[in-house]
């Protein structure tokens, strides 16, 4: 019988390899089909399927051609130093035959088998799930963002060869970092070697395109017994706009449609700017710099040199870890937190910012800490409330498990959020009114420079409207402080 492999084959090395070869293929088959029919994809099936058992393939057909090498060396078959093939011969043509077709056949497997592996590490299967520990926070942060259906490869690679090989040799370190546990906790940001906003952002977002105002309508409760409401209605001043059809004006002047603007941090967060520069589309250039003397010339000199685009306010556009106080209103506005329980906005604030060294002893004080409260400071709402009380903790639990995860020492603290300023210093970066240019102006830290406030009512009180705008009116009385003071000095901590 005609042998369709060469003699030299027959040796236990090449065997080996081939029996490697043969099962990891057999494996990968059975797994895509696995995959194929699966309701769900799994990450880990797709990292063996696609990327380990690929490699296996090829170790073992390099092995059994290895052997083969030594096997012909062995028993000196010929003295030639590369095999003859003679298509003449019909054993000669039949082994030809069948080598090339299996290399056919092997060489479109390994291009599916690419095809493959390069949309699995694209995936956000792969992004999220692979490292779960590490990325349990901004994976379970963005499977509750406005862009949930928009994978991590859009915004975190893009389009292009170029920016797709760094991403990989960035993610090589990670994938050390991991095996070897040198990551942080929680993980810094920002990322530094992020795309530029305008190739990945902008492709949706056009601030261009972006007109006019938009009203925004915020309601909060105090922390006091009867969880007083107070809501604010607040018109935006949007702008953008296209400078061949007329001023660009509102928060988006600062988004280089007809302005560029440049920016010192001297923070590894970029949370403090001593240094701006703002060039217009006529050649004005004027340089603002923080003028109470917290940053010395040493500081601002070393620190990072940045052209402002999207990403610097809007800085935690998926991944976003609330702050409690903010979670705990939208629950008690939307019913899922009974306002009418007693206290219960001081009572959930209190009980999402106790320490946890686990999300899972977590989920128990949660519920026992509230439950404690109620039974000891108000006997009667425990008892004829406690429906109320129990679908509130359950509310509670679900509020900690997306902005909390004590294992990565990751909560809403460690990443500041650029947009507003209620909770972080966001826009008083620059606009804090101590920031002077050199042709003496100031950058200003007036309200109505980004929103009007339309009306503001508390509770029982008449309701203050005017669609011209009103003055802010703080909700607990502190006199003028508001206006000395950032919002965050207060609000940064629950």
């Amino acid at each position: 019988m005609r042998r369709l492999v060469p003699k030299s084959f027959f040796n236990p090395v090449s065997f080996v390899g081939a029996a490697i070869a043969a099962i990891s293929f057999g494996l990968i088959l059975f797994l895509f089909l696995l995959e194929a029919f699966a309701g769900h994809q799994k990450p880990y099936m797709g990292i063996i399927a696609f990327v380990i058992l690929p490699g296996l393939l090829i170790i073992g057909l390099a092995i059994a051609v290895v052997g083969m090498v030594f096997e012909r060396k062995r028993v000196h078959v010929s003295e030639d130093r590369f095999p003859r093939i003679d298509l003449n011969n019909p054993h000669h043509r039949s082994m030809f035959g069948f080598f090339s077709g299996l290399t056919i056949i092997l060489l479109l497997f390994s291009a599916f088998g690419s095809y493959q592996a390069y949309e699995f590490t694209e995936s956000v299967q792969f992004c999220g799930e692979i490292c779960h520990s590490v990325m349990k926070p901004e994976y379970t942060a963005y499977l509750f963002s406005p862009h949930a259906r928009v994978s991590c490869a859009q915004c975190h690679v893009g389009s292009g060869a170029d920016w797709y090989v760094k991403s990989k040799l960035s993610g090589a370190y990670q994938v050390y970092s991991v095996l070897f546990n040198k990551y942080s906790r929680p993980i810094e940001t920002p990322v530094r070697s992020l795309r530029p906003a305008q190739q990945t952002c902008e492709q949706c977002h056009w601030p261009k395109h972006f007109f006019a105002e938009k009203q925004v309508v915020k309601n909060y409760f105090l922390s006091d017994e009867k969880n007083t409401e107070w809501w604010i209605s607040l018109l935006m001043k949007i702008g953008g706009g296209n400078n061949e059809s007329g001023p660009t004006s509102g928060i988006h002047w600062h988004m280089n449609i007809s302005n560029q603007i440049n920016y010192v941090a001297t923070d590894s967060q970029r949370q403090i700017i001593p240094w701006v520069q703002s060039k217009r589309s006529d050649g004005t250039v004027i340089t603002y710099t923080l003028s109470d003397g917290s940053v010395t010339d040493e500081q601002l000199k070393s620190g990072e040199m940045r052209k402002m685009d999207c990403i610097d306010c809007h800085n935690r556009p998926t991944h976003i870890y609330r702050p409690p106080n903010e979670s705990i209103n939208e629950a008690m506005t939307l019913g899922w937190i009974n306002p009418r329980i007693p206290s219960i906005k001081a009572t959930a604030l209190e009980a999402l910012v106790r320490p946890f060294a686990t999300e899972e002893g977590a989920m128990d004080s949660i519920g026992i800490f509230v439950r404690e409260q109620y039974a000891h400071r108000y006997p009667e709402a425990s008892r004829t409330m406690k429906a109320d009380i129990d679908t509130a903790i359950e509310r509670l639990k679900k509020i900690y498990s997306r902005n909390f995860f004590p294992e990565m020492r990751v909560s809403w603290k460690h990443y500041p959020n650029n947009i507003g300023h209620l909770y972080y210093p966001g826009c008083f970066r620059c606009h804090d009114g101590k920031h002077v240019g050199d042709n003496g102006k100031i950058l200003s830290r007036d309200c109505n420079a980004c929103h009007v406030i339309l009306a503001q009512k508390l509770d029982r009180e008449r309701l203050h409207l005017s669609l011209e705008g009103i003055e802010y009116r703080h909700p607990v009385d502190i006199g003028d402080a508001w206006k000395q003071m950032d919002c965050s000095d207060c609000h940064n901590s629950p």
